[in-house]
């Protein structure tokens, strides 16, 4: 007799996943780019990714690479030539000294920041993360276990943490410090005069641990000069991982290829949390990220022009709409738009627009222009504008944002 079949359970996801989701901004940038394919005119200024292609002499290198047979496993955390070419750009950039065996490369910045949580957090562990953040920061530190402290940065302030804001959100559970600059979403960046009194109070708190999201390093307007906290003060190196990678600055998104400098026992630490993951990173997408790093600059700095002269188009367009101001971001290639003049405003069909939310669904079903709230990102009533595209279609973009705010009454 056949035993009875007893009626299958639904899937029940870990607990770790209850305050986690799909970024806000993969949603917003998937949603859009179906409309496209189903005929649509929408215009997508959400992704974070360059429009630019990768370098020639860059994917050369690949192919030379796959050419050479070097199509299989590498060392865990990155070939040694790499290593030692991450180790120049260190210093050649940044003033900072990392050997081989403080250096870490991952599929990814992303990648990084996980294996660094991973390897450090306890339950109840804090970590400290000025807002507007990158989505996935939070995200992150919850699925490890640990405590995001979202402390929030006013426009005021330039969108940036404050050393009295620093010392109050510090606790005796703080592991980790994390400062991304400049910054995703508001293009924010810190210079030495705004980072030293925020490492002056790390000083004083040797519990707390640094983590500097650098990946928008050369993406930077003005004359601004770029600096790394390590570089400022050495004395908090010892505890200061220093995360970047490829895929902003040349163009290589999907190259996945992100590192990092970073103390001996952190970066062995996150060696055993990759080779229970991803093991080493792709073999040709390292042989392409050597040669970013070692081959020609300048088109670094030509798209940083490029990037700059896109921001300022966007950026006076933004704040000649009436309900809509605009600040001028030192980095990235992102705007940070207050659309808080439009709050409470009701669209020709009776829609009240009560949130910074409500208006990117509003710009995306009345005028097929995607942007992404700030409210996913920590921070409303904002919106972000990614400028990394044509500057025919930003300003495309532009007029439609300007007509659809002008239609609220």
């Amino acid at each position: 007799m056949d035993a009875p079949v007893s009626p299958q359970l639904p899937f029940r996801p870990a607990e770790r996943l209850a305050a986690v989701g799909v970024s806000e901004i993969l949603k917003i940038t998937n949603l859009a780019n179906d409309l496209k394919r189903r005929g649509e005119d929408v215009i997508v200024l959400g992704a974070g990714e360059p429009d630019f292609d990768t370098p020639q002499h860059i994917k050369e290198a690949a192919a030379r690479a796959m050419a050479a047979g070097k199509t299989k496993y590498t060392a865990l955390d990155g070939t040694p030539e790499l290593k030692v070419a991450i180790a120049a750009k260190f210093r050649r950039d940044n003033g900072l000294e990392y050997s081989p065996a403080e250096i870490t490369v991952s599929a990814g910045a992303k990648q990084i920041l996980y294996n660094a949580m991973m390897a450090s957090l306890n339950p109840g562990d804090e970590v400290i993360i000025p807002t507007p953040f990158w989505v996935s920061y939070a995200d992150i530190v919850q699925i490890a276990g640990g405590t995001p402290v979202l402390v929030p940065c006013k426009e005021a302030h330039g969108f940036r943490l404050t050393a009295d804001d620093l010392e109050r959100a510090i606790t005796h559970r703080t592991r980790w410090v994390l400062f991304n600059s400049p910054s995703n979403p508001s293009g924010a960046a810190y210079g030495e005069a705004e980072y030293r009194p925020l490492l002056d109070v790390l000083l004083r708190h040797p519990n707390a641990w640094l983590i500097v999201d650098d990946m928008y390093e050369h993406i930077v307007y003005d004359g601004f000069k770029f600096v790394t906290p390590a570089a400022i003060e050495p004395a908090l190196k010892s505890r200061t991982l220093t995360v970047n990678g490829v895929s902003k600055a040349y163009a290589m998104t999907g190259w996945r290829i992100g590192y990092a400098g970073g103390p001996v026992s952190l970066v062995q630490a996150m060696a055993v949390v990759q080779s229970q993951s991803t093991s080493c990173p792709c073999s040709i997408s390292q042989a392409a990220a050597l040669e970013a790093l070692t081959g020609p600059q300048d088109i670094v700095r030509e798209r940083r022009e490029l990037f700059q002269r896109r921001r300022d188009l966007v950026v006076a367009a933004l704040n000649t709409m009436d309900g809509i101001t605009c600040r001028v971001p030192e980095g990235a290639f992102y705007t940070f738009a207050s659309c808080e003049g439009l709050i409470g405003r009701t669209t020709p069909e009776g829609q009240v627009i009560r949130s910074d939310k409500e208006f990117a669904e509003y710009l995306l079903r009345t005028v097929g222009v995607a942007v992404v709230p700030g409210s996913a990102f920590g921070l409303g009533p904002y919106f972000r504008v990614s400028y990394a595209n044509a500057e025919t279609e930003l300003m495309e973009a532009c007029r439609r944002i300007a007509s659809a705010s002008a239609r609220l009454s």
